[in-house]
Parts: structure tokens; C-alpha cells; sequence
């Protein structure tokens, strides 16, 4: 049995197109259930990433660290400097695209040409920027050794700043051959051969005595560890990896069992080889919402260049893509509090 609205005029099926629930048409109520289902995929990865980083909390990696990159700028230390410009120029796009929803409202076409382009234009230079960090984490700076027992090893100077394999690895004529599934067992294979070897990272280490080797190991130092630092000691308390002795150095390296450049979904030279997954993850999957609502809204815009909407007299769906840019947004801000900023 259908239930039917009944009004002074006319009796109609209630979902018969006439009326609109909460005031919202169908294809607002569309896309609020789409949004509504990925906010709860994006807390389920959220929430696995947030109780696996509480699991590991003490060899998870320092963001501080890991994302101190700039464009331009090598070799300058500048920590998370470039992810809140992109996170700046992600939000304004939402800013943008407000303006052209309100633009439509008043059936300001070249306002919302105007306004869908900025935010056409900021989305790609998101996700461009993504690419650009994705580059970044994946090849790494300075290396690492992984242990027999899969541990992380660093090399820090005396003063316990990162020093790069390049700096110090020895040049040894060993004859490495690359491990490929025509040679070996079906299962097996092996990825790109690092830039160096176990045994001349071991050599070069014990060519430098002033070097020393830091773990995974985080703890945190009050007062007496960041005396020479410009840091308010009553109010904060700064997180360090553990550096060891030249003597627990040298012991600890003589378990080491691959040599570690960048990062990829098998193991990590900046720490927890979780944290890797999760980022690949986690921001690639928000990567491909802005890249699909960038190619939504490239659509929507040419059909606003066609004065299609201009003719339907509505530009609603402007607003309906809006929702969905919005949405990314807000995701963004979850996201950059997570992996970033905890």
C-alpha cells in the first residue's frame, strides 16, 4: 500500500517527485548518502591507523622529520611547512567553491565560471603537491639499516644530526647481481638493488669514528635533554630517537640485514613500517577523491561554459558537487590532524 500526500489541489505518491524531504531534492539526497558512507570508510581507516600507532607508539616515526621538505629548497629543514600551504590551498578551494554555489544561486554565470576555475585550479595543485610529497617520501633522503630482527637503525653525527649513507658508505667491488623469478624459486624475487651494500655500510662506519647510530626507540626528554634548545621547558617536553654509544653502534650493526633507502609497503627507513602503509593508503585514497571531484567539476564547468544550467534556470548541480568538494575537504582536515600534527 502506497502512502499518498493529499493537499488542497492535488494527491500525490509521496515520493512521486512532488515533494522533498528535508527540503532536499533527490539528487541532494543522493549525494548526502554517498558522503554520508565514505565519512564512515574514512573512520574506519582512521580509526585502524590511530589504534596501530598506539600499539607502536614508540617506534612510530617523528612527522617533524619525515615531512621536511620543501620545493626549491634541498637540504633545508623545513617541517611541515609545505603540507599546511597545501592544506591552505585545499581549504581556500572550498572557499572558492562557496563563492560559486552562492554565484549560482543568484544566476551569476560568469561567476561561477570564475569560481569553479580557482577551484578547479587549487584542487590540482593539491594533488600535484601530493605527487610531489609521494615522490619525496618513497625515495628518501638519508637511509637506514634494517636488522636481522627488523629493526631500524639510523647514523647521526655527535651532535645527533642525520647523516645520509652517501656520506660515509665505503666503495667495495663486490659483484651484486639482482635476484630476478627467472633465476630463483617462482615466489621469490627481489626489488631494485639498493645504492649500497650491508658490508660497505659496515666498512664506512668503522672508517668514521665520529659517527653513531640511532634506533627507532622514541622517548621523550624534559629539561635536561633540550637545554641547548629554544623551547619553553616548563610548558613542553620534546620526543628523541635513541642514539647509542659508539660501542652499542658497532655491536648493533653487526646485525644488519638489508640497507633501507626511502619507503614503500615492505619496509620503511623512517621508522614503523606500518606508518608507511597507512600513508600510501590513507592519502592515496584521498588523493583519488580530489583527483575525481577535480573531473566532476571540470565537467560541471564546461556545462556552466555551455550555459546548460542557465537554461535549466538552476544551478543546483553546482551545489550537488560542491557538497561532494566539501566533504573532501573537511576529510583533508582529519587526515592532516592524524598523520601530521598528533
Amino acid at each position: 500500500m502506497k502512502a499518498t500526500v493529499t493537499t488542497a489541489n492535488s494527491e500525490e505518491k509521496t515520493w512521486g517527485g512532488g515533494n522533498e524531504p528535508l527540503g532536499a531534492s533527490y539528487g541532494k539526497l543522493m549525494m548526502w548518502f554517498f558522503i554520508m558512507s565514505d565519512a564512515l570508510t574514512f573512520s574506519g581507516f582512521l580509526a585502524a591507523y590511530g589504534f596501530s600507532r598506539f600499539k607502536f607508539i614508540e617506534t612510530w616515526p617523528l612527522a617533524d622529520e619525515v615531512f621536511n621538505h620543501f620545493p626549491f629548497m634541498h637540504g633545508v629543514d623545513a617541517p611541515m611547512y609545505y603540507v599546511a600551504l597545501m592544506t591552505f590551498i585545499l581549504i581556500f578551494s572550498s572557499v572558492t567553491m562557496v563563492l560559486a554555489v552562492d554565484a549560482g544561486h543568484q544566476m551569476k554565470k560568469n561567476k561561477v565560471i570564475v569560481y569553479m576555475f580557482l577551484t578547479i585550479v587549487g584542487g590540482m595543485i593539491f594533488v600535484g603537491s601530493q605527487a610531489w610529497e609521494w615522490k619525496n617520501f618513497i625515495k628518501g633522503e638519508f637511509g637506514a639499516i634494517e636488522t636481522k630482527g627488523g629493526s631500524l637503525l639510523q647514523f647521526v653525527d655527535k651532535d645527533g644530526k642525520r647523516v645520509a649513507l652517501a656520506d660515509f658508505a665505503a666503495t667495495l667491488n663486490e659483484g651484486r647481481d639482482q635476484l630476478k623469478r627467472n633465476d630463483a624459486t617462482w615466489f621469490m624475487g627481489e626489488g631494485s638493488l639498493p645504492s649500497y651494500s650491508v658490508a660497505e655500510i659496515q666498512a664506512g662506519f668503522k672508517a668514521h669514528p665520529e659517527l653513531l647510530i640511532r634506533t627507532e626507540v622514541i622517548y621523550e626528554g624534559g629539561p635536561e635533554a633540550i637545554k641547548d634548545t629554544k623551547v619553553n621547558h616548563e610548558l613542553s617536553k620534546v620526543k628523541f630517537k635513541t642514539v647509542l654509544t659508539r660501542a652499542e653502534s658497532e655491536l648493533r650493526l653487526t646485525q644488519a640485514a638489508h640497507v633501507v633507502e626511502g619507503a614503500n609497503l615492505v619496509r620503511n627507513e623512517y621508522g614503523n613500517k606500518l606508518f608507511a602503509d597507512f600513508f600510501f593508503f590513507i592519502t592515496g585514497f584521498h588523493g583519488f577523491h580530489v583527483f575525481s571531484g577535480i573531473i566532476i567539476n571540470i565537467i560541471v564547468f564546461f556545462n556552466v561554459l555551455l550555459g546548460t544550467y542557465e537554461k535549466r534556470r538552476s544551478y543546483e548541480m553546482v551545489e550537488k558537487v560542491g557538497l561532494y568538494w566539501h566533504f573532501v575537504d573537511l576529510v583533508w582536515v582529519f587526515v592532516f590532524t592524524v598523520f601530521y600534527l598528533v
